[in-house]
C-alpha cells in the first residue's frame, strides 16, 4: 500500500502540481478501493479467470473425501471444491480466510496423481488457507497491478506532454527543490512496477516453501508430496487456464514449464513466483 501511495505522489509531482498532496490523497483512495475489492471478491475473480467449475460430489467423490479428511485433521472448515478442465497437473487455493476459501484442481492432476500424491497436493493448498497465504497473495497481486497501471498512465501522460505545464510553472517559480521532487517522482514511476513485482515474487516464494512444510506436517507423510512434486517437475504440459495474473496461486509455476526456462539465472529468479521444484523436493527430503 505504501508503494501505491508513493506512486500516486510521484504522478502528482511529475505531472505538475508539485506538492504531491493531491497524489497522496488519490493514492490512499485507490489503495483502499483495490484492497477492499481484493479482500471481498478475490476468490470469485480467480476462479472465473481459471474457468473453474464446482466439483460434482458424485463424479469427484475421491476428491471430496480427501479434502474432508484433511480438513478434519487440520481443524479447518471444508472449502468449496472446484475442478478446472485442463490436462496439465496443477492446483490452487483462493479466498480471504478459512471460512471463505476455495480449492481448485485440474482434471490433469486428478488423472495423473494417485491417492497419496493427490492428498499431498491438497494438504499443500489447505496449508495456504490455514496460514492465510491466500489473502496475502491476493492483496499483493492486486496492489502490484494498481502500481503498474498508475505508473504506466503517468509515463504515457508525460510522453504526450502532460507534464509540460507543470514543469513550466516550476521554472517560473525558480524552484530547485521542485525540480528535484519532479526528478525523484519520475525515477519512482520507473522503478515502482519493478520493485512491486520483485516484492510480490519474494512473498510468494516464501509462502510456497512454508506450505510444503505445513503439508508434510498435516499428512505426516512427506513422500506423498515429494512424489507429486516430482511428477509435476517431469510433466511438460502447459496450464492453458493460467495467466500471469494468477500464476502465483498455483502449486507449481504454470507458465514456465520448459527445461530452458527452469534453469533461470539468479537475476531471473527474482521474478519467479515459485522456488525451483528441485529445491522444494530436497527440502522435503530433509524432514
Amino acid at each position: 500500500m505504501l508503494l501505491v501511495v508513493g506512486v500516486a505522489w510521484a504522478v502528482d509531482v511529475t505531472l505538475g502540481s508539485g506538492a504531491g498532496v493531491v497524489g497522496l490523497v488519490i493514492g490512499l483512495v485507490v489503495a483502499g478501493v483495490a484492497s477492499g475489492t481484493a479482500y471481498w471478491k478475490s476468490d470469485a475473480i480467480a476462479l472465473r479467470m481459471s474457468r473453474a467449475q464446482p466439483a460434482d460430489p458424485v463424479a469427484h467423490a475421491r476428491l471430496h473425501n480427501l479434502v474432508e479428511g484433511l480438513c478434519i485433521a487440520g481443524g479447518l472448515p471444508k472449502p468449496r471444491v472446484y475442478v478446472v478442465d485442463d490436462p496439465a497437473p496443477n492446483a490452487f487455493a483462493t479466498g480471504r480466510n478459512p471460512q471463505h476459501a476455495a480449492i481448485a484442481v485440474t482434471t490433469g492432476l486428478l488423472e495423473k496423481l494417485n491417492r497419496v500424491e493427490l492428498e499431498g497436493v491438497l494438504a499443500h493448498e489447505l496449508s495456504h488457507i490455514k496460514n492465510y497465504d491466500i489473502l496475502v497473495s491476493t492483496l499483493a497481486v492486486t496492489l502490484v497491478g494498481v502500481v503498474t497501471l498508475m505508473a504506466d498512465f503517468a509515463i504515457r501522460a508525460l510522453w504526450w506532454g502532460g507534464g509540460t505545464r507543470g514543469r513550466g510553472g516550476r521554472q517560473g517559480g525558480g524552484g530547485g527543490p521542485a525540480a528535484l521532487l519532479a526528478l525523484l517522482g519520475f525515477v519512482l514511476l520507473l522503478l515502482a512496477p519493478l520493485l512491486g513485482r520483485i516484492m510480490h515474487a519474494a512473498v510468494s516464494r516464501r509462502r510456497e516453501s512454508l506450505a510444503d512444510v505445513s503439508a508434510a506436517s498435516l499428512t505426516r507423510y512427506p513422500p506423498g508430496l515429494i512424489s507429486a512434486l516430482e511428477k509435476l517437475r517431469d510433466d511438460q504440459t502447459v496450464v492453458r487456464s493460467a495467466s500471469r495474473a494468477t500464476a502465483h496461486l498455483w502449486i507449481e509455476e504454470p507458465l514456465a514449464r520448459h527445461a530452458s526456462q527452469r534453469r533461470a539465472n539468479r537475476l531471473d529468479r527474482l521474478f519467479n513466483t515459485h522456488p525451483p521444484l528441485e529445491e522444494r523436493i530436497a527440502a522435503l527430503r530433509e524432514l
